[in-house]
């Protein structure tokens, strides 16, 4: 008799989510790493987050929007809220929450200081594992800050491994695993482990705790008006209780070493006295942990048991080599007995465990190696650690609260007032990253969306329809794109994430049709505000500002050009190409069940050839450059124009906009074939450009990049002396590093080099670098579009290199360029991980030599990490790369 296999559990904990037939999803790890510095907490005149509201204030000024901690958990609600702090006996306060250098700090902008790493989530979270390390030694706040300080632009970033503290092991291992027995039930597994060389004591004080949502006066939605409470059931045993959330027990048992917990209570809020000088409200404020521990004031936690913040403190004496486990249980109080640890408690650890394992087996696409499997898995983890409780409610932050002073009278007419009518966010969001990007990016979340559609497609596809919602577009169709400037705009990708995501997330082959009939009737009116807002001239030419690519220009594309004028975008004028190609086969897939669809088809058709007729100069202008065969902006100013050569990404992004239909699915809509025969009648020296023909196989290729440019462009893209790096595409050609383009001003002169690394100057906060560096997003959409070409031209190779006798074709490239991007983690015949650089940790450390970490971008030549360490958002598209060259081995 053949036994039936058995159902991946965690499948059906996700079809259960999805169905709303249980809540698993209510707890995860939605509890920011950075609310302090935010602009959701500045109520400066200026807008000066970073000072407004600084480190130092965190841990004794409650926060208004959200809640931080150090490898902590929340409801999706962010209303109760669970994480570590630990204590050395060295350092100057509780280590609470992570620490960072802010923007003006920094020598290269904002940058956490801490060494942590998400091993393992599945989608539910009903298992998660993360990993901190913590120095024995006094941690060298100062020595950061004055150390990056004394650095200028063109140095290296002092890190927290460069200043000793971590010599001879001296730090603890402090591993959290996070373990569902249900929906409501959260198994807590925290284990130190002593690196060291000598035994050495810990204070760890793993806290409960409310967020403030009482002392503001209000009574909307989310806010109460009294206060919730913790409160001391037995000496291993507390319990929480909140009006909306429920009540929860907080059951913890003694060490393994034997050490008993001690229950510590104050008040999650404001220390006043300490910060501003005036009294106190409360007796017992939101420091007090610290105040009584570090400081030895015995008067700072309430001998009452209760309060609205309470803490276990173990203090662990940990032997060299040596392991200590603390468990505890959260679980809501449903009228049976206080949770229970022991023998079930590891039951249900090992069943969760071996259920994380058994997904993630399911979705590895064919064969791959240990450390393949490795950087997938710590990649899936990192993304889904990184989701986030993310307040902001534009009108009340502008009008301010009824007990706390009135904002200045500049926030009226200052940061984001003109999305004050309708933006409210109050959802948990994929984040870039949770401490030096905690707040979303509308372009960076459409690029995460396709990691996610392998793991947990209807979070991805419900995360696309949430930005397209009325409290998140603006009524006049902009989609918001981060909070230090919501009108910014980002590229308009989000047509794209939804059409791959719709793909991606078929299930035995049924797509689901509502979701992008949904979202393409959003799309539309973003697709409008585009044409309306960024064509200056009307001539099919797109002027969208910096589009995220920072400083890849002369200038700062968000603000007035120095030399007046105006600049047509290369990348502009592409991006709308490539949203109105995607929209177009969108409206062809709907058309399939409706034929209104035909009609809407043909406009984005229309839209598609204009673009391509102005961006060509088929018509006279344009932004192809016919001597050098490359795409530049030009600058129109006084009457002259000029293109700016600059061989850089803006050139690449032409490439993006192509797209592949099948004739048949054309010949079965004859209303929009009528009106593309009619064109191609009437404008054939554009047709014959822009349309290519496949009678045989039945295919037609749109594309803004005629096949001839293309090959011209792809010489570029494909010379190691150019863009094609060891590690991906470069943003920016090293040609660039011997002629630097140079522009001269009236008063001195503007030049772009090519900089494989770091900026060297300030331009938007000198945190990020496109001339030069290897970025995801931009990579990861290069290697589509040369799959997209040659779906149509098989038989084309080139010679990749440039100049090598090895030739390729498109996918062969795409593929190779997938190999390269997948370098910079999997480990080299020496052991090493490009994106770790050269510490030597990662390679001989065995506690160190397993873990990765994903940056925000890469060093053009030797493929450091650089940026955000942890901003594994767009940079997780490195699995999707890992999985196609695994399903490509295992086809051959």
């Amino acid at each position: 008799m053949v036994q039936k296999a058995r159902v991946c559990a965690e499948r059906t904990r996700l079809v259960a989510e999805q169905r709303r037939e249980a809540n698993w999803k209510r707890w995860g790890p939605y509890l920011s790493e950075r609310q302090w510095g935010t602009v959701r907490e500045d109520y400066s005149a200026q807008g000066e987050s970073w000072t407004y509201f600084p480190h130092e204030q965190a841990r004794s000024r409650a926060y208004r929007w959200g809640e931080d901690g150090l490898l902590g958990i929340c409801d999706r609600q962010c209303r109760l809220c669970f994480a570590l702090a630990l204590w050395n006996e060295r350092d100057p306060f509780l280590k609470e929450r992570l620490f960072g250098l802010t923007g003006p700090q920094g020598n290269h902008g904002e940058d956490v200081k801490e060494l942590y790493y998400y091993l393992d989530s599945t989608p539910t979270h009903s298992y998660m594992k993360a990993l901190y390390k913590y120095p024995q030694r006094a941690y060298p706040y100062t020595e950061l800050i004055e150390g990056n300080a004394a650095r200028g632009y063109r140095e290296p970033e002092l890190e927290l491994l460069d200043l000793g503290v971590f010599d001879e092991d001296r730090y603890f291992d402090v591993a959290v695993e996070y373990a569902k027995a249900s929906p409501n039930d959260i198994l807590i597994r925290i284990s130190i482990t002593n690196r060291g060389p000598r035994a050495a004591r810990l204070h760890l004080l793993p806290t409960l705790w409310f967020r403030n949502t009482w002392a503001w006066g209000r009574t909307s939605e989310g806010y109460l008006d009294t206060e919730p409470r913790i409160e001391r059931v037995s000496s291993r045993l507390l319990k929480a209780e909140h009006p909306e959330l429920g009540n929860f027990h907080l059951a913890m048992d003694r060490a393994s070493s034997g050490a008993e917990p001690q229950l510590l209570f104050t008040n999650n809020e404001s220390n006043v006295a300490l910060l501003f000088g005036r009294d106190n409200d409360h007796t017992h404020v939101k420091d007090g942990f610290n105040a009584y521990l570090v400081g030895g004031d015995r008067s700072a936690i309430s001998a009452e048991g209760r309060g609205t913040k309470a803490a276990a403190h173990y203090q662990l004496d940990v032997a060299a080599g040596a392991e200590v486990v603390v468990q505890m249980r959260l679980a809501e109080v449903d009228g049976s007995p206080p949770p229970v640890l022991g023998e079930p408690f590891q039951q249900i650890f090992d069943e969760r465990l071996r259920e994380a394992d058994r997904f993630y087996r399911e979705i590895e696409p064919g064969e791959v190696s240990a450390d393949e499997r490795n950087v997938l898995r710590q990649s899936y983890a990192s993304l889904l650690w990184t989701k986030q409780f993310y307040h902001y409610v534009v009108d009340d932050w502008l009008r301010g609260d009824a007990t706390q002073p009135a904002p200045p009278v500049e926030r009226a007419r200052g940061r984001n007032h003109q999305w004050a009518r309708h933006l409210y966010n109050r959802d948990v969001i994929s984040m870039p990253d949770k401490w030096e990007y905690p707040w979303y990016a509308a372009w960076d979340l459409a690029f995460h969306m396709l990691p996610f559609a392998v793991v947990d497609p209807h979070f991805a596809k419900g995360q696309i329809e949430l930005f397209l919602r009325e409290w998140y577009m603006h009524p006049n169709g902009q989609l918001p794109a981060y909070e230090f400037a919501l009108s910014d705009v980002n590229p308009p990708v989000h047509a794209w994430a939804a059409w791959r995501v719709y793909k991606m997330s078929a299930t035995r082959g049924r797509r689901d049709k509502v979701f992008l009939s949904h979202v393409f009737q959003k799309l539309l009116m973003n697709f409008t505000w585009w044409v309306n807002r960024k064509d200056h001239d009307g001539n099919n030419i797109f002027s969208g500002g910096f589009l995220g690519l920072d400083n890849i220009g002369l200038f700062d594309r968000s603000r007035p050009l120095p030399t007046g004028g105006e600049l047509e975008q290369a990348d502009g004028t592409a991006w709308m190409a490539f949203y109105a190609s995607t929209m177009l086969s969108i409206a062809l897939e709907l058309a399939r069940d409706d034929p209104a669809g035909e009609d809407l088809a043909s406009k984005f058709f229309e839209h598609f050839i204009a673009i391509a007729d102005s961006i060509n100069s088929l018509c006279g202008g344009g932004l192809w450059d016919e001597q050098d065969g490359f795409y530049y902006d030009r600058l129109l100013c006084d009457h002259h124009s000029s293109l700016l050569r600059i061989r850089s990404m803006v050139g690449i992004i032409p490439l993006f906009a192509t797209e592949v239909l099948d004739k048949e699915l054309l010949e079965s809509m004859p209303g929009f074939q009528k009106r593309m025969r009619w064109f191609r009648s009437n404008h054939p020296e554009i047709a014959e450009r822009v349309i290519d023909i496949d009678f045989e196989r039945r295919l037609m290729l749109m594309a803004l990049v005629p096949k001839d440019r293309l090959l011209r462009v792809l010489h570029y893209v494909l010379d190691e002396d150019e863009f094609l790096s060891p590690y991906g595409v470069r943003s920016l050609s090293k040609i660039h590093a011997e002629q630097p383009y140079v522009f001269t001003l009236e008063g001195g002169t503007q030049r772009v080099d090519y900089l494989p690394g770091e900026s060297d100057s300030g331009m938007f906060g000198g945190n990020s670098n496109w001339r030069g560096p290897v970025w995801f997003p931009l990579n990861y959409l290069l290697i589509e579009a040369l799959e997209r070409y040659h779906h149509f031209y098989p038989d084309v190779r080139l010679a990749c290199p440039t100049g090598s006798d090895q030739m390729m074709s498109l996918q062969e490239i795409a593929d190779e360029l997938s190999r390269r991007l997948s370098k910079l983690f999997l480990r080299d015949e020496q052991g090493r991980r490009a994106a770790h650089g050269d510490e030597s940790r990662y390679v001989e450390d065995p506690h160190f030599r397993d873990l990765v970490l994903f940056y925000e971008y890469f060093d053009g030549d030797n493929g450091r990490g650089l940026g955000a360490s942890h901003q594994t958002g767009w940079t997780s598209l490195v699995s999707l790369c890992i999985e196609q060259l695994a399903l490509r081995r295992s086809d051959k």
